[in-house]
Parts: structure tokens; C-alpha cells; sequence
């Protein structure tokens, strides 16, 4: 049996390797932070709320656009995620028809079935607002926005100008559209890369046009909600991100 420079034998110190390697692993697996093969399989947020960004309809593209609304308030997932179902209960699915109910029903019955009772009535009109604006400006037709401009910035921007719609909103809805929008390219949030950080996932060794990232993406995000140390993770990633640790943005 050979032997190291220090005298200890050769095999010891492939397995005190090994072991150093796995190391990062172990420590994931005790946090409850899941594989990166894992990740990568994660559902969409929109594929979640049975929204087919790849149809590219733009019937599901507003559909996404009013979950990035509700997403994008300082609001949990869980009620994010119910008051867009009672819109969709309610047939509230087109700009038209959110115009139509007026921001009285918005408010009640839409957002009190949801639960989005803190924000109801300045979520209802800055809903209302933006869909005034979408059918004005593109005709109703997120697609036509996309078309409209003529690279990532602008089509940042042309998001940024709908009332109360900022940084995190546009991001929620550009992220998941990167792989079908030739000019969707947001920048990963802060806390996404923390997150792949602490997961261990190199993020630069992904191409970020792919449905392979996307779902990357999304898998990091959901790991303040499934982390086992899960109220310590959130706070420690609200401190130092900035951000809420209960919504997705």
C-alpha cells in the first residue's frame, strides 16, 4: 500500500477527498435543500396554474400577466395563487371582461374570495388600470407588446409603464418567458442567485434561454417554502435580499 508525503497512507487521503467533496452535500441534504437534477425538473409557476406559455396564445400570455400582478405584491404565494383562481372562476380571463366587472366586484366578491384583503382595493385598480392600457396601447395583445419592441430593455420598459407594475412584477412574468420570447431576458432576482448558492448550483454553466432554466429557476425560488429549517431560511434570505420570503418575487 503506497504512502503520502506525511507518511499516512495513500487510500486514507483519497477518502478524506471524497469525503471533503461530499461535504456540500451532506450539509444541503441536512438543511432539506433537494438535487440539482431535481430543480431542473420543477414546474413553471405558470404551468402550476395551468397557464401554456409554450402555445404562445395570448390568451394564456394574459393569464400570466394577471398572475405576475398578483404575484408581484408583498403577499404570500398561497394567496396569490388563490385570488387568481377565483378570477378565473369568475371568468375574469380577458381584459374586457376585468373591465367590464368594475372595480366594486373586484374588490368583493374576487379579491375577498382570494383573501388579498390587505391590498384589494389598490390591486383592483392598478388590474383595471393595466388592462385599460394593454387594450389602448397593443389592443389587448401581449404578444403584439413583444413584437412592438425592439429588444429586451424596451420590452422591459414597455412592462414598466403599466401603473403599478415595478421591477419584481416584470420579472415574474419575463423569467418563465424567457424560452418562448426571443427578447425576454431578465436578469435572475438577487434571491434566486443566493438561493443557487446555497444549493450549490452553478448558475453560469446554464443557457438561460432554455425551459431547462426556467424550471431552475423556479425550483430555487420554491426552496424558502421547503427548506426543513424553513422560518430561519426565510428570514435569513428576507435580511439579505430585501425581499419578501413568502411570495415568489
Amino acid at each position: 500500500m503506497s504512502r503520502s508525503p506525511d507518511g499516512s497512507h495513500a487510500r486514507f487521503g483519497r477518502t478524506a477527498r471524497i469525503k471533503t467533496s461530499d461535504s456540500g452535500a451532506v450539509r444541503r441534504h441536512a438543511a432539506g435543500l433537494p438535487g440539482e437534477a431535481a430543480l431542473r425538473r420543477s414546474a413553471l409557476y405558470s404551468e402550476a396554474l395551468g397557464i401554456d406559455l409554450a402555445s404562445g396564445r395570448d390568451s394564456d400570455l394574459f393569464l400570466w400577466f394577471l398572475a405576475s400582478l398578483l404575484f408581484g405584491q408583498r403577499i404570500s404565494e398561497r394567496i396569490a395563487r388563490k385570488t387568481y383562481h377565483a378570477f378565473v372562476r369568475h371568468g375574469l380571463t380577458t381584459p374586457d371582461r376585468i373591465l367590464a366587472a368594475g372595480w366594486d366586484y373586484l374588490v368583493n366578491p374576487v379579491m375577498r374570495e382570494g383573501g388579498y384583503i390587505r391590498y384589494d382595493e389598490s390591486k383592483s385598480r392598478k388590474i383595471l388600470r393595466a388592462c385599460a392600457m394593454l387594450l389602448e396601447t397593443y389592443g389587448g395583445s401581449l404578444s403584439c407588446l413583444h413584437a412592438m419592441a425592439s429588444d429586451g430593455n424596451e420590452l422591459e420598459q414597455r412592462l414598466l409603464a403599466f401603473y403599478g407594475v415595478g421591477p419584481v412584477t416584470v420579472n415574474i412574468f419575463l423569467r418563465e418567458l424567457r424560452p418562448f420570447w426571443s427578447k425576454a431576458e431578465p436578469e435572475p432576482l438577487p434571491v434566486v442567485k443566493l438561493l443557487a448558492q446555497e444549493a450549490g448550483v452553478d448558475l453560469m454553466q446554464y443557457d438561460r434561454k432554455t425551459l431547462v432554466f426556467a424550471r431552475l429557476e423556479a425550483g430555487l425560488i420554491r426552496l424558502r417554502h421547503t427548506a426543513r429549517d424553513g422560518h430561519r431560511h426565510a428570514t435569513r434570505l428576507r435580511n439579505r435580499t430585501g425581499g419578501g420570503a413568502d411570495g415568489i418575487g
